[in-house]
């Protein structure tokens, strides 16, 4: 499912215009790359967490020059569904 497929399914079950789901769905995500880019977890209830995860440093491998590099710690996103919506997944999709 593409972002523009989200605007038109919300679009459709509430009767808003695409223009404005399309601008809320924009300044959602904004909101949430800002949040976690300074930091900030955002935690969605009973869907999942936005999460910042510290990778920690590690040695590394140059195999074409046969070299060792030093990869320093540096910040991720990442999700973290909630254990409802993994149960219900988990529940509701077939093999």
């Amino acid at each position: 499912m593409t972002k523009a497929d989200i605007v038109n399914e919300i679009a459709e079950r509430t009767g808003l215009e695409k223009m404005e789901v399309q601008a809320t769905v924009e300044e959602f995500m904004k909101t949430v790359k800002k949040s976690l880019e300074n930091g900030e977890n955002v935690y969605l209830r009973g869907f999942g967490s936005f999460i910042v995860k510290k990778r920690a440093q590690k040695t590394g491998r140059n195999i074409s020059k046969n070299t060792t590099i030093i990869i320093p710690e540096h910040f991720v996103p990442a999700f973290k569904p909630a254990k409802t919506f993994v149960e219900s997944v988990k529940d509701k999709v077939k093999k």
